[in-house]
């Protein structure tokens, strides 16, 4: 027996199947022009509203994902990261400015610049789009014109791709004609002066277009210095660019939790370098023998060390989490390593050595302004050896509690006396996590969520955690528990710095 909807239905054929030929083709015609409107009422809809199973509405305050094209976390991660960089997102719009006078051919396929600021000024909501999923393979096919043959189903990792667009984007530059701009003195005799600029044009002189010279907001600069340990003498400082800081975590003591500050000074410790020869011990033994005789160069131990000569504006630090064992396999290192929401820098920086008596001067000056922990005005970690036993420096990066960190809008300069006046002051904006091991895993990003358009310039104090294509709204305490592997900061200015860098660019 058959339900009364089955059996009718069943009926029915039976009848068409009985019914001669004429009859049925008339039936299948009628049912043809059924099909044939809803078709085209399908169609109509499509064209409208789009895939109603999978355009979905982006939720407020959240940014696009993206698609995971096989193993593409590794590259959605980094993009993710660098679009919370607003200076890096502005200094690719004043990069890619030379190219809007080429209307014939489009530049989107052309130049690595104009892809990649398309996505991230979408991903950081500064271009009209309201999908929730985006792709990103317009840039591995850009990349493929740079000669990096990137595969989107092989596992990649994050920071190597942050090296090919960092490197691509140098390349970029140096392939733009290097002609000289009529205006720009400097480059034509770079001996003159800005006052005999001003007497021969009778004023200041235009702003001069200067976009293939100008460093990405990455660049920095490092600073080895060696000294001799037998007579002192300091060689030349050597100067190195870098585009990130890869740090490696330093073996953990018992009962101490490892931090970011731990990292950057295991960076920077000063190590010796034997069996080096020294010109200045040479010279004074050469001065001591007799005329004719023949001295051999002297060998001596340096002290070599590690310094930062120029900051950058959006700081990338890369904790360096692969490690080998006693049989040579490769391994993660899974450990914590605290990081704050602010971060300063001025302890790391290299300064130009002054002569002794104008430092006692120096010194005198400010002694009544600075306070203990400080030197020059400036906050420094007392060493090993100045540092009692016992004791712990007045401020750490990624020691302190983060409840002092909790509001994004200002840094806390109140909670530490000892660091009221940082210059080399920069704010978290993104944070890039491995969840795996060294043979298989999973990128995330955390990152700050887009400024309102009512007011771009401030920086927002939600934070959002994204995989691929989803994205969730995270706490500033979820960010700072994550095992990083890549930290994007960006500089913080006083506003005394705002008024000199508008100054400058005045000039």
């Amino acid at each position: 027996m058959l339900p009364g909807g089955a059996a009718e239905a069943d009926g029915a054929v039976r009848r068409l199947l009985r019914a001669g030929a004429a009859a049925r083709y008339k039936v299948m015609k009628n049912w043809g022009v059924i099909g044939g409107v809803a078709a085209a009422v399908a169609a109509g809809m499509y064209v409208l509203w789009g895939p109603i199973t999978e355009r979905k509405r982006r939720r407020k305050g959240l940014v696009p994902g993206l698609l995971n094209l096989g193993n593409t976390c590794f590259m959605n991660s980094l993009l993710q990261g660098l679009s919370s960089c607003p200076s890096f997102i502005k200094w690719l719009e004043e990069f890619t400015a030379q190219y809007k006078t080429d209307q014939n051919q489009p530049t989107e396929h052309r130049y690595l610049s104009v892809t990649l600021l398309r996505l991230l000024r979408a991903l950081s909501c500064q271009e009209v789009t309201e999908d929730d999923v985006l792709d990103a393979s317009c840039l591995l096919e850009v990349l493929r014109m740079y000669r990096w043959q990137i595969s989107s189903f092989e596992e990649q990792d994050a920071h190597e791709l942050f090296h090919v667009l960092t490197s691509s984007l140098e390349d970029e530059r140096d392939r733009q004609p290097r002609v000289t701009h009529l205006f720009d003195v400097h480059s034509l005799e770079p001996e003159i002066t800005q006052k005999q600029i001003s007497c021969r044009t009778r004023g200041s002189l235009p702003p001069v277009s200067n976009h293939w010279k100008s460093q990405h907001p990455f660049h920095g600069r490092l600073t080895s210095n060696m000294v001799c340990k037998h007579c002192e003498h300091q060689s030349p400082v050597r100067y190195d660019t870098f585009d990130s800081l890869s740090l490696s975590i330093p073996a953990a003591v018992w009962g101490r939790p490892m931090t970011l500050d731990h990292c950057l000074h295991h960076f920077i410790s000063s190590e010796s370098v034997k069996d080096v020869v020294c010109d200045n011990c040479t010279k004074i033994q050469a001065e001591g023998t007799l005329n004719g005789q023949t001295i051999e160069n002297q060998r001596t131990t340096f002290v070599k060390q590690l310094k930062l000569g120029k900051l950058p504006q959006c700081l990338c630090i890369h904790l360096q989490r692969l490690s080998w064992s006693n049989q040579g396999t490769p391994l993660k290192r899974h450990e914590h390593v605290q990081f704050n929401e602010f971060l300063i820098m001025d302890i790391y920086k290299y300064r130009i050595p002054v002569h002794k008596s104008s430092q006692n001067e120096l010194n005198q000056k400010n002694s009544e302004e600075t306070t203990p922990g400080t030197k020059d005005g400036i906050a420094v970690k007392p060493s090993d050896a100045e540092q009692p036993s016992g004791t712990k420096p007045f401020f750490m990066n990624g020691a302190c509690s983060s409840s002092f960190l909790m509001s994004s809008g200002t840094f806390p300069l109140a909670a530490f006396p000892e660091c009221s006046s940082p210059v080399y002051l920069y704010r978290l904006m993104a944070v890039v996590v491995h969840h795996g091991d060294m043979h298989s895993g999973h990128f995330v990003t955390y990152r700050r969520s887009p400024p309102s358009p009512k007011n771009p310039l401030s920086v927002s104090s939600q934070w959002l955690w994204i995989s691929d294509d989803t994205v969730r709204k995270a706490s500033l305490q979820e960010v700072l528990s994550s095992s990083a592997y890549l930290l994007f900061y960006e500089r913080v200015h006083s506003r005394v710095q705002h008024q000199s860098l508008e100054l400058r660019a005045e000039e």
